[in-house]
């Protein structure tokens, strides 16, 4: 660690550096040319603390990552995907998916509280495939490389609920939720880019080394994206319009201890329900306005999964205060009218994270380097 980084506080209870984080985590929506500068004015913490304290976080790894988040689903199709992998096999599944597939996001290993329909699918990840490429080829391609023998595609048909904010959501209590019922959003449309745009994406979307938190975060990525800073800002400010980006975020180390010996979270809970068909959108968006969520969604979990098809995640740092959480929601559900005729919740155990790739290009050199003729995952 830098020596003059010593003496800056970096743990998430520090006063000063809790009010920069309920804002940073999942507060600034959209591209903005100074994101520092908002999370400043939101947080009401000057500018050059701000700073100065997202760096020290960073370089002590209480803060794992900051970046531009993308809708990734605009761009490239993607689903959640559960993996029935023999015992044995388990571990070294996870670390090929973490360490070897790029496309391959949260990769997670889920357990039940007892034996539930689904409860054999022990390993769960992300998938981004992108356009032109077949999400069954790849799984199927994953498949041989892990010895998993069986697994299920569960594309968001909606979202209601897309936000962290694991500082903020310290003090809720059961039940907390917003007035207004949550957002519904499109994730069945994709945007096709011209190549420029791909390379301002590219370069938008990096992780921000220590020395990249300034006033003027962009200026060094128009360079790498082979543009001016005022047409990196233009490109950037049309792709927020069309939908395509997401929030600038801090993302907390809150799966492993903090190097306090702290953790942002111990649990991380994912909630099934299953519900009428055709209140799929209605049960969404009452699920969604639940502060304690951090995702909502309309998946479809098929017979695997009892037919559930709302899916959410929460987290916190105590099991039974999850538990209340979604009883609260359970009951918020049936007072809405909502019958849930079953429901599931599968804890997250080991977890490692990363941004899914996107790119065509970079799908096209993964396959090569496997051995595999990109034509051939096609769809």
């Amino acid at each position: 660690m830098n020596p003059a980084a010593v003496s800056v506080p970096v743990s998430i209870d520090d006063p000063v550096n809790k009010r920069i984080l309920c804002v940073s985590e999942d507060r600034i929506q959209g591209f903005a040319v100074d994101p520092f500068a908002q999370i400043a004015e939101q947080s009401g913490v000057e500018a050059p603390t701000v700073l100065q304290r997202l760096r020290a976080m960073l370089e002590a790894g209480t803060i794992r990552r900051i970046r531009q988040t993308l809708i990734a689903n605009n761009l490239a199709p993607g689903a959640l995907v559960a993996w029935d992998v023999p015992r044995d096999k388990l571990n070294e599944a996870f670390d090929w998916m973490f360490q070897c597939d790029p496309f391959s996001g949260h990769v997670v290993i889920r357990t039940t509280d007892e034996d539930t329909p689904g409860s054999r699918y022990r390993l769960w990840t992300t998938l981004k495939v992108p356009v032109g490429y077949d999400m069954d080829q790849h799984a199927r391609l994953l498949c041989e490389k892990t010895g998993a023998i069986a697994y299920r595609l569960m594309p968001a048909r909606k979202l209601f609920a897309l936000g962290v904010g694991h500082v903020r959501r310290r003090e809720l209590r059961p039940g907390d939720r917003t007035e207004a019922p949550g957002r519904v959003i499109d994730t069945q449309k994709i945007i096709k880019l011209d190549e420029r745009q791909w390379r301002v994406l590219m370069a938008l979307k990096r992780e921000f080394d220590v020395d990249e938190i300034t006033s003027d975060p962009w200026r060094r990525r128009a360079l790498e994206a082979g543009v001016t800073h005022g047409q990196f800002v233009q490109i950037a400010a049309g792709l927020a319009e069309q939908g395509v980006i997401g929030r600038f975020s801090t993302f907390l180390e809150h799966v492993k201890k903090l190097a306090d010996g702290k953790a942002v979270t111990r649990y991380n809970a994912l909630f099934h329900w299953a519900v009428p068909s055709g209140r799929e959108i209605d049960a969404g968006k009452e699920v969604g306005r639940h502060l304690c969520m951090t995702h909502g969604y309309w998946r479809e979990g098929g017979a695997e999964f009892n037919h559930v098809n709302i899916m959410g995640v929460a987290h916190g740092l105590d099991k039974d205060l999850l538990l209340a959480h979604k009883a609260a929601i359970d009951a918020h559900l049936e007072e809405a009218g909502i019958p849930i005729a079953y429901t599931a919740v599968f804890w997250g155990g080991r977890s490692e994270i990363k941004p899914s790739e996107i790119s065509p290009i970079a799908y096209e050199q993964w396959c090569s380097s496997l051995g595999v003729d990109p034509a051939t995952m096609r769809a």
